[in-house]
């Protein structure tokens, strides 16, 4: 599950690090938001959340869903500024249609919230299915796309209003904290980008981010997250903002019209990056799930087994068990040490014990 950026013909400069104050203002409050996804930023949210006034605790719960879960997709900048304001006057240069139908993607809680060629602004039917959509997900998130539909310019308007009066409440102060962090890392990756390519570059974000580059020229940026998506960067070029708060969420812009953006966390110094990718965890799953190769398991957790002595142990026929033992040493749970003219396999106990780790990483990422 991937989601591809077609960057073919691409030129490199046009791969972008770029700081966005909006970008992080959002990751933050995402954080508060879904404080267990970001427990290293507990006492922050327990302290910014005492401190808020309770209208504008009030703003923020009627539309915590725009960051929630995910982002809605203005609040990442495809062209970053160098103020909150101006970041928000370039999202007050949006028009309804782009502005409501990003809002409705995160207010009804889907990735897949489509309409065709109708608008839920204009078309009877589109906004019927767009309020039945949000009323799903609850009578707060019912009520905003309401007001949304029914008026979006006030809508707008009170969300930019929250947003600065979030920059007061708490945004400005952490985000002197954060800044020179971010900074440098769009210098690192930025000179890295013009040394050595993009190639190396997009591997400086995240092991989960790739180059695909086939020899007849055709280059994609592949994401592992658990999607299948695509969409092209080859006119506009894409923007890569490193995030504190955002970690370790690698958060996306994809949709049809839109520059393709993507938050990425700042890299920690001296901390090594540990993400396995979505299909070595599904084979391990899938390893995992035949009772076959669970009882194979069981036994090669305890002591290193040859393919003979595992078919004696469990009444098999050798070539059954040399199966199990190839979808298992595909899936990376296995070690294999020959000795003479044997082969011995045994668990590789740490694969198995992150499993529940690498899994819940990749579902977040």
């Amino acid at each position: 599950m991937t989601l591809r950026i077609d960057i073919t013909g691409m030129p490199p400069e046009r791969l972008r690090f770029a700081v966005s104050p909006l970008a992080e203002l959002a990751a933050m409050l995402h954080a508060l938001a879904g404080t267990a996804h970001h427990p290293r930023f507990a006492a922050w949210a327990a302290g910014v959340r005492g401190a808020l006034r309770p209208e504008l605790a009030e703003r923020l719960q009627e539309a915590e869903f725009l960051w929630r879960s995910s982002r809605a997709d203005f609040l990442l900048p495809a062209r970053p500024k160098g103020s909150l304001k101006q970041e928000l006057d370039d999202v007050d240069a949006i028009d309804d249609e782009a502005y409501v139908l990003s809002a409705l993607v995160t207010t009804c809680g889907s990735n897949r919230v489509h309409f065709g060629d109708a608008s839920p602004l204009t078309d009877a039917g589109a906004r019927e299915r767009a309020l039945e959509q949000a009323q799903a997900r609850g009578a707060v998130q019912e009520a905003f796309a309401e007001r949304l539909l029914s008026d979006p310019g006030v809508v707008r308007r009170r969300v930019r209003e929250t947003l600065e009066q979030c920059g007061e409440a708490f945004f400005e102060a952490a985000w002197a904290d954060v800044v020179p962090r971010l900074a440098a890392d769009v210098q690192v990756k930025t000179s890295l980008r013009e040394r050595e390519g993009i190639g190396p570059a997009l591997a400086s974000v995240s092991s989960a981010v790739t180059l695909a580059a086939r020899a007849d020229g055709d280059a994609s940026i592949v994401v592992d997250k658990l999607q299948d998506n695509a969409t092209s960067a080859r006119t506009d070029g894409v923007t890569l903002i490193p995030t504190v708060f955002g970690s370790p969420h690698l958060v996306a812009v994809h949709a049809r019209g839109w520059r393709p953006v993507m938050q990425y966390p700042a890299a920690e110094p001296g901390a090594a990056e540990h993400a396995v990718s979505m299909d070595v965890i599904e084979r391990r799953l899938q390893a995992l799930s035949h009772p076959v190769r669970l009882r194979l398991v069981r036994t090669l957790a305890r002591s290193p087994h040859t393919t003979g002595e595992l078919a004696a142990a469990w009444e098999l026929t050798a070539p059954e068990v040399s199966r199990h033992l190839t979808v298992m040493r595909k899936a990376r749970l296995l070690v294999a040490e020959r000795r003479g003219r044997y082969v011995y396999y045994s668990l590789d106990a740490s694969a198995l014990t992150a499993l529940g780790t690498d899994l819940l990483s990749a579902m977040l990422r």
